[in-house]
């Protein structure tokens, strides 16, 4: 059977990265922002459909021990066809491949998306000694746990 989704190591540009996040329902980052943070990228995929890309993954970090998975979008026409799993095993496959044992690798789940991370391995924090916490630079938004806005 064909497969109509290509997956492959990239970055997106600027202007797909801010159309994928917000197609799928994430936060817009301002172009300034993104013009900086993807050339950081460690390891990134693109999902392709028919040439054009509708969804993507990002691993960022020091390269040695810490790594975060971010941007893991799927544009909702595409959702519901493994897509968000296959971005999530290429990007874990990845870390096995390069990334020291040592290595920590955290991710923020919205909502449902728990679960998929799950089946790869990922536990929430504060059932062991540390607890996830974040804060939105330029925001009087700062948050330990619970419900969190959209990172």
């Amino acid at each position: 059977m064909h497969d109509p989704y290509e997956l492959s190591p990239g970055v997106p540009s600027v202007e797909v990265f801010r159309r994928l996040r917000t197609e799928a329902g994430l936060s817009d980052k301002a172009p300034e922002a993104v013009v900086l943070a993807l050339p950081n990228t460690w390891y990134g995929v693109l999902v392709h459909h028919e040439g054009q890309p509708i969804g993507m993954g990002r691993i960022i970090g020091d390269g040695g021990t810490a790594f975060q998975i971010v941007d893991i979008c799927v544009h909702p026409e595409h959702q519901g066809h493994g897509l968000g799993r296959r971005i999530m095993a290429a990007l874990t496959d990845e870390l096995e491949r390069r990334a020291p044992a040592t290595a920590y690798v955290s991710l923020i789940a919205d909502g449902p998306a728990r679960h998929l991370y799950e089946k790869f391995g990922f536990a929430d924090t504060t059932t062991h000694d540390s607890i996830g916490m974040y804060r939105v630079i330029g925001n009087a938004v700062v948050a330990a746990g619970g419900a969190q806005p959209q990172p």
